[in-house]
């Protein structure tokens, strides 16, 4: 698994943009990161669980169940982060906006 690479400050907050702007930016883009983390980690922890003794082994080839698995687990992950997630959102907009703050001191 590859590491994510580091988003410059600058491409997360506008110059000249509002307060309120820089804030709601800050907010989705914390809240679309934890949605994506809790995604992959859903669909591994799925395909370890399909992959366990006494599970169905009968998948063709052309079977589009992965395809489906994948859209369910954005779903659920998407789902879960809005019902509040596991805090990473809140953590990242919190040191976001610190970060921002300095940044314009």
């Amino acid at each position: 698994m590859s590491l994510p690479i580091a988003i410059p400050l600058s491409t997360l907050i506008l110059p000249g943009a509002s307060s309120g702007n820089e804030t709601a930016k800050i907010e989705k883009s914390a809240q679309d990161f934890e949605s994506l983390l809790l995604s992959n980690w859903l669909q591994q922890a799925e395909e370890s669980f399909a992959k366990l003794p006494g599970t169905d082994d009968d998948e063709d080839p052309g079977n589009s169940k992965d395809q489906f698995q994948g859209i369910a687990m954005q779903s659920l992950g998407a789902a879960m982060t809005a019902a509040g997630g596991i805090g990473l959102s809140r953590m990242i907009s919190k040191n976001l906006r610190a970060a921002a703050v300095n940044a314009q001191n």
